[in-house]
């Protein structure tokens, strides 16, 4: 297996190899990525509705963000990357193990869709002038990372003035270690055990915290939870588990109009 590192990547080799191991796997709705699966649909209702509101586009259109370029960091198999295509995004894929990368390449081709997709990672890109971005999605990433704090500010160094990042992860609460991590792993067995470190998990305020300093604007957190009886996910203002936020890059601040020159009048002789 190989991955993409650097000097500066943030990117953890065992937490790359964990996934490449069941990269064949990204597109069986019944497979290891079940979850994922379950997720995508309020994960895709989310990322919608903040870039609607955020590029002021045509919620009618059936392709209503023509002309944005967007990158999906952490794309794993493309399950965001395909359906963000389709809705008329220039999509670029990132991930750091090639056997991701060769998976979801493969499936956008049998579905004929262009995505332009790499092995590599936020450092490299960023360090090569890769961008802007109009929109970044950071995914449930971060959490797998090694060093976050550099990875989130590599990301949002990415994005277009303006621009819109949107990060999605798990807290760092009692909560979310019964149910995301015993729970979901060793008692339902939805995830692999060991798919995911309680003590890599991440509290709204530190994602704040990583960021500051940086000319951006973060909302939320926006909660997300799991309904039993409908077996479906929804969002919620329960940000105890599942959660997401939005990181708007700001705009350069228009420097003050130029006065126009005052003439004085001649002096009489």
């Amino acid at each position: 297996m190989t991955t993409h590192a650097d000097a500066r990547s943030s990117i953890d080799p065992a937490e790359v190899e964990r996934f490449s191991k069941i990269a064949a796997e990204w597109w069986d709705p019944r497979g290891k990525f079940a979850p994922l699966h379950k997720f995508n649909p309020v994960r895709l209702g989310f990322i919608r509705e903040q870039a609607l509101h955020r590029f002021g586009r045509d919620a009618q259109a059936r392709r209503p963000f023509e002309g944005l370029r967007l990158l999906d960091i952490g794309c794993g198999g493309g399950l965001l990357s395909e359906p963000m295509t389709r809705l008329g995004f220039q999509v670029t894929g990132v991930d750091a193990s090639e056997r991701n990368i060769g998976t979801a390449s493969a499936h956008a081709a049998e579905q004929g869709l262009a995505i332009d997709y790499r092995c590599s990672t936020a450092e490299a890109l960023l360090a090569a002038g890769e961008g802007p971005f109009d929109l970044i999605l950071n995914m449930e990433v971060i959490e797998h990372v090694a060093d976050p704090g550099d990875y989130l500010r590599s990301c949002a160094r990415l994005l277009k003035p303006g621009g819109l990042m949107i990060v999605a992860t798990l807290n760092r609460t009692l909560k979310a270690f019964a149910l995301a991590k015993v729970g979901a792993e060793y008692v339902l067995r939805w995830l692999p055990p060991g798919t995911h470190d309680w003590n890599r998990f991440l509290k709204p305020e530190e994602i704040t915290g990583f960021l500051d300093g940086e000319p951006v604007t973060l909302d939320g957190p926006f909660g997300v939870v799991f309904e039993p009886l409908s077996g479906r996910w929804k969002q919620s203002h329960d940000t105890d588990v599942n959660y997401m936020m939005t990181v708007v890059r700001d705009a350069p601040k228009a420097l003050p109009a130029a006065q126009p020159a005052r003439r004085r009048k001649a002096a009489k002789a």
